[in-house]
This record gives structure tokens, C-alpha cells and sequence, in this order.
């Protein structure tokens, strides 16, 4: 049993995380040869050589300036190549990095690998002529060999054994991977970063009230959101023929557009050809998991350009212009696509959101009961932040923020929520935003109306 695990260096020299869990996930397979995969510049060998201490056979690092610049697309090509001369039985990949946050490399790499597809894997169950996994979302999957998975932060990367040697690293240019240098990087790029900038988007003046008022802020900020009326933004430019994959991206598409097709989320196979038949200009996925797999795969099988989890977007009459975070949401990117139609996912939030809802942060993971009960008595829905589930407090599914759900409830209360801009990006568009932290200093407050300085515990005193 061959398994590739296609690692990234992050920004701070360590693993990306969602690739730890990935090559813990490949150690624990019994007897199998694992090659670790990588693609940067020459002196990535020296990130690469101590994890194959871990156990990996070795490590090839695609070198090459033909690879520099590369978005999600021509990054999953380059990868093919690799793995077209390694013809591993399995591949596994993080879910996503922490530098884009796409989670598009994965579902397009299989396409260009044709390989099977099992993505947002919480645990594998059974490796045999198949592979049998537990996902975030699915369920129970199964998928034929070969095949890649794409794996949660689910694990801890174990540390080298005092006996253990380092193994090799063989670095391999565009000519001995048989890449076509037109596919690669920036020149086999289809999309284009117009701009970057400090996102400051979400930021609010804050009024700091004692705990006791909290009860009476939230009737009053209730009412004074039911009053308000929703005021469209004049563009005088509109894009024709514009793609919504199901309903949920509408509300994006009314902002560029009053030419909207609908097409069902079906299969890989019947989307290319109604997209073929329908030559729209823009094509627009929600961010739910079955709607990002399918849409990196489309981009693949077409060549298209796809750009992920866009806040916003805007259009001259000619193309869509599209707005999104990057590095953990703090900053914002303008991205366009050069491939036609242009292609992207969506911050469509989440259903069946209460008007109350709030937030459980890692300040408050010793009172998780206290903060239940105060949800409770305000008829509001319990959210996390991705500390608490990535340290296991709670489960996945109530994660909010750019790798988890988008809300924007009238009142949206956190509680032990420091404020980091990967949590506000999920729920900057709440109508009242109440922050309790005992730390006057928490970036929490710059997002928040109401600000209280109180702990988890102090809770009680309400309840």
C-alpha cells in the first residue's frame, strides 16, 4: 500500500495543520510506504527532511520557477504530475491550508489524478481494495482504489523517536514530473489578484454596559433590528447570464446581475454539460461542503479559474470582480478570473438561524454549561469558535467563522470569544453584537455595540 500525503509549509515555517493530521492519518495505516509531496523552492528540503524522521520513506519536493505563482489550479496539476510518476493506491491531503483557505486543491487534484473522492474525513475506518471513512458531513463513505481523501484537524502529529533517521529528499523540476510549463504557475493560472488589503470590514463602535443589562439590551437591540429596513446598493453595471448552483447564492448573484439562471447541485457530469450548453459568464456555488466539492471539480474538468469563499462581488459589465479573505480573513484579496465563465464560491450563511445566537470562545470552555443555560433563558441558538472544536469541546458542526458556518442573526452574543478575525469574518454581518470577556484589551470589542467585562462564570449571577 503506496500512500502520497501532499504537505505545505505554512507561513510560520511549521506544517500546515490540516497536513499533520493528514500524515499522522497515513502513519497509522498498518504497512504502508508513504512518500510525502510538496512543491515550493529548494529550501523547503530543510522543512521537509526532519518529518520524514516520522516515518515517510522519503520526501520529493517540486522545485521549479515554472511552479512559482500557482493558484489552487495549477498547483492540483503540477501535483498530478508528480503523482502520475509515483502511482501511489491512496493520496491524502489536508482539507485546506491556512494561507488560502480554499479547500480546492484536494477535489481538483483527484480530478487531474482521476482518482476516487472522499472529502472532510474525520476518521478512516477500513483500507483494503477500498477505502471506508467517517466524514464531517457524509456520514460513512466508501470509495474505491485509487483514491484521495481530504482530512479534518482530527489528530496530533506525533513527535520523531530518539532512534529514528532522517530519510531523503529527491527535488524534481517540471522536466522530470513531464509538466507542461503553460499549466504551471502564474502562466497556468486562471485567476489574477488584483489587490490586497487590510480587511477592516466588521468593525463597530462599542458601548460598554454591565452584566446585569444584558437581558434588557437584547429585547431592546431585537426590537430596534426588526425596524430596520434593508437598503439595496445601486450598480449601474450588470453582468449577463449569471449561474446559481441551487438558491442559496442568489442574494450575490442580484448583486451583478438581473440575467440569473438556477441550475440543481446534480453531479459533476451533468453540471459541465448544462454549463457548456448554457455559456453563462459567471457561474456561483454556496459554501456548503457538497457545493465546494463540486464546483473545484467542475474547475478542473473545464480549466476554469474558481475563487473561494467570496464576501462580496462586484462586476464593470464585462466580468465579475470578486472579494475575498485570505490568511485566516485578515486580509481581503480583489480577484478576477481570466477563464470564461468565471467561477466562485460564496459566504452564503446558514439556515435555520435564531434570532438570538451565541458564541461559545476558548475563555469560556471551563463554564460551557453556564453559557448553555444562559442560551437558554434567551431562546438562542449555541455556536463555537474554531479553538473550541479544534481542541475538542465541540463538535464540528457548530463552528462558526471562514472555515465554518456564516450567520447574521439580529443579536449575535459572545462569550470568551478573543476576537480573531477568522471567527469575525463568519459572523460580521449580525445585526447587535454583544462581546462578554473579562479583557478590556480583546480585539473581540472593535466588532462589538455592547461590550461586557465579565468572565463565563459570572454568569451564574444572571441565571
Amino acid at each position: 500500500m503506496k500512500i502520497v500525503v501532499c504537505i505545505r509549509q505554512g507561513l510560520d515555517g511549521e506544517i500546515n495543520p490540516f497536513d499533520a493530521c493528514a500524515y499522522e492519518t497515513a502513519l497509522n495505516i498498518p504497512g504502508a510506504e508513504i512518500i510525502l509531496l510538496s512543491m515550493g523552492p529548494d529550501s523547503v528540503k530543510n522543512f521537509l527532511l526532519p518529518l520524514t524522521r516520522l516515518g515517510a520513506t522519503k520526501a520529493v519536493l517540486l522545485s521549479s520557477k515554472a511552479f512559482a505563482g500557482a493558484d489552487t489550479l495549477a498547483t492540483a496539476y503540477t501535483l498530478s504530475r508528480a503523482i502520475e510518476r509515483l502511482k501511489p493506491d491512496l493520496i491524502f491531503c489536508g482539507r485546506q491550508t491556512l494561507v488560502g483557505d480554499t479547500a480546492q486543491v484536494g477535489p481538483m487534484l483527484s480530478v487531474y489524478a482521476n482518482t476516487n473522492l472522499i472529502t472532510n474525513v474525520m476518521s478512516v475506518d477500513e483500507v483494503s481494495d477500498e477505502i471506508v471513512c467517517t466524514t464531517r458531513t457524509m456520514g460513512v463513505q466508501s470509495a474505491k482504489l485509487p483514491a484521495l481523501i481530504t482530512v479534518e484537524r482530527i489528530n496530533t502529529l506525533r513527535r520523531p523517536s530518539i532512534r529514528s533517521k532522517v530519510g531523503s529528499v529527491e527535488v524534481w523540476s517540471a522536466e522530470d514530473i513531464g509538466a507542461d510549463a503553460t499549466k504551471c504557475g502564474l502562466a497556468g493560472s486562471p485567476t489574477r489578484v488584483l489587490k490586497t488589503y487590510e480587511n477592516t470590514s466588521g468593525k463597530r463602535k462599542c458601548r460598554f454596559i454591565s452584566l446585569e443589562e444584558l437581558k434588557e439590551t437584547v429585547s431592546a437591540s431585537l426590537e430596534k433590528e426588526s425596524q430596520k429596513v434593508a437598503v439595496q446598493t445601486e450598480n449601474t453595471h450588470r453582468l449577463s447570464k449569471v449561474v446559481i448552483m441551487g438558491e442559496a447564492p442568489r442574494i450575490f448573484a442580484q448583486q451583478i446581475s438581473d440575467d440569473i439562471t438556477v441550475l440543481p447541485l446534480t453531479n459533476e457530469e451533468d453540471i459541465v454539460l448544462r454549463l457548456k450548453e448554457l455559456e453563462p459568464n459567471a457561474v456561483l456555488w454556496a459554501s456548503d461542503s457538497k457545493s465546494k466539492e463540486l464546483a473545484a471539480r467542475v474547475s478542473a474538468i473545464m480549466n476554469l479559474g474558481l475563487c473561494a469563499d467570496c464576501t462580496a462581488l462586484e462586476t464593470d459589465g464585462e466580468q465579475m470582480i470578486m472579494y475575498r479573505p485570505a490568511l485566516s480573513g485578515s486580509i481581503i484579496a480583489k480577484i478576477i478570473s481570466l477563464t470564461k465563465p468565471a467561477m466562485a464560491t460564496v459566504r452564503t450563511e446558514s439556515n435555520n438561524i435564531k434570532d438570538v445566537v451565541v458564541a461559545m470562545g476558548y475563555g469560556a470552555k471551563d463554564s460551557l454549561n453556564a453559557v448553555k443555560t444562559l442560551a437558554k433563558k434567551l431562546n438562542a441558538m449555541t455556536v463555537a469558535t474554531r479553538k473550541m472544536v479544534d481542541n475538542g469541546y465541540l463538535p464540528y458542526d457548530m463552528q462558526v467563522g471562514l472555515t465554518g458556518k456564516t450567520v447574521s442573526p439580529p443579536v449575535y452574543i459572545t462569550v470568551g470569544v478573543s476576537g480573531a478575525v477568522h471567527h469575525i469574518v463568519g459572523m460580521e454581518r449580525s445585526g447587535t453584537v454583544i462581546a462578554i470577556n473579562p479583557d478590556k484589551d480583546a480585539p473581540i470589542f472593535d466588532y462589538a455595540d455592547y461590550g461586557i467585562l465579565a468572565t463565563a462564570e459570572e454568569l451564574d449571577k444572571l441565571l
